[in-house]
């Protein structure tokens, strides 16, 4: 009977090897070429507060989850295709919340009704600029 359950464990080792080789960071990089800043693989929960002309929707705000960073930019997940310009990401580091306003750069989707939306980061926000982000935290 250990002889079976080897079999299947070494099927479902290969399925990994083979799903994690065809979608590791590194081994994408090597086919796409040099990126101009490179990324980190960091998953953790961020705010999303839509920016239009200067003012937040705090009532179309959502949290989605990042994929990667890089010292410029930054990459969520989104379970839909949203149409996003500027907006305030908002991150827990340290305690605290900590705003950026970003800007949208491009939109992929990733399969299974998931896309990845990547922003290129501008400037800190604080809430002496936007007031309604004193309310924000999760």
């Amino acid at each position: 009977m250990a002889l079976f359950s080897r079999k299947k464990t070494l099927g479902v080792q290969s399925l990994v090897i083979k799903i994690v080789n065809n979608n590791c960071p590194e081994l994408k990089a090597l086919i796409e070429g040099p990126r101009s800043d490179s990324r980190v693989n960091l998953v953790m929960v961020a705010i999303v507060i839509p920016l239009e002309k200067d003012k937040l929707l705090i009532q179309k705000a959502f949290t989605a989850i990042t994929k990667e960073f890089s010292t410029t930019g930054v990459a969520l997940v989104l379970d839909g295709p949203l149409p996003l310009d500027h907006v305030i990401l908002g991150f827990r580091f340290e305690g605290e919340m900590n705003f950026v306003h970003a800007q949208a750069k491009h939109l992929s989707p990733m399969g299974g009704g998931f896309f990845q939306l990547g922003f290129q980061l501008l400037e800190l926000a604080s809430p002496s600029d936007y007031p309604q982000l004193e309310s924000m935290s999760f």
